[in-house]
């Protein structure tokens, strides 16, 4: 029989700030996340709140330790343990722990996670959730920070060699508005196999 402290387990949740490190004005998330999830599904909530497209490899380093996907050579990085094996609830500290989180090692995005509040969720409430943002996702492959900055210094100037290339590659993105429906589509995908679970542990709960 599954215990009543499993599902109060599974239903803990905590708050996690996501900041793009290097971003100037700052390019952050805030949404709300089950410490149930494992790793894997962290960075999916990641990716999903910031507006990437998952088509990178990545990884995020916990006091030292590195998390990944299984990989059969580490390339020269650190040594990895798998992500999918690991929950967020496992990993933290009292009171707030931090996160480092690599998205694409050639663009190097470097976001900074913030995981702090760790409490009881509401059982009326669809986890993980969408709570606040500051500004859009930089686009996929533009070159890391200093590329992202670079090509909205030739979009804003009209003398520049790369300006008409430039715009026509932004194709009207705007780095002050953030898009939040995809992020609340996404976010609710994940919410959705995760509510599936909760039943499943629920209904044997009551068994």
């Amino acid at each position: 029989m599954t215990s009543r402290r499993a599902i109060d387990s599974f239903t803990e949740i905590a708050t996690v700030r996501i900041e793009l490190k290097d971003s100037d004005p700052p390019i952050w998330r805030v949404v709300e996340v089950p410490t149930s999830i494992t790793l894997k599904v962290l960075h999916d909530i990641v990716q999903a709140a910031m507006g990437w497209l998952d088509y990178h490899l990545w990884e995020l380093v916990i006091d030292g330790q590195t998390y990944g996907l299984p990989m059969d050579d580490d390339w020269g990085t650190a040594p990895r343990k798998i992500a999918a094996r690991t929950r967020l609830r496992d990993v933290l500290a009292p009171g707030t722990t931090r996160i480092d989180y690599t998205y694409d090692f050639g663009d190097n995005w470097e976001h900074s996670l913030i995981v702090s509040d760790a409490r009881s969720g509401d059982p009326g409430t669809v986890y993980p959730r969408f709570i606040e943002d500051a500004r859009a996702c930089p686009p996929e492959d533009c070159g890391g920070i200093p590329g992202f900055y670079e090509m909205l210094e030739a979009r804003a100037d009209p003398n520049h060699p790369d300006h008409a290339e430039i715009t026509e590659w932004l194709d009207g993105y705007d780095p002050d508005e953030v898009d939040v429906f995809p992020i609340q589509v996404a976010l609710g995908r994940i919410a959705a196999r995760r509510n599936a679970a909760a039943k499943r542990i629920i209904k044997t709960a009551n068994d």
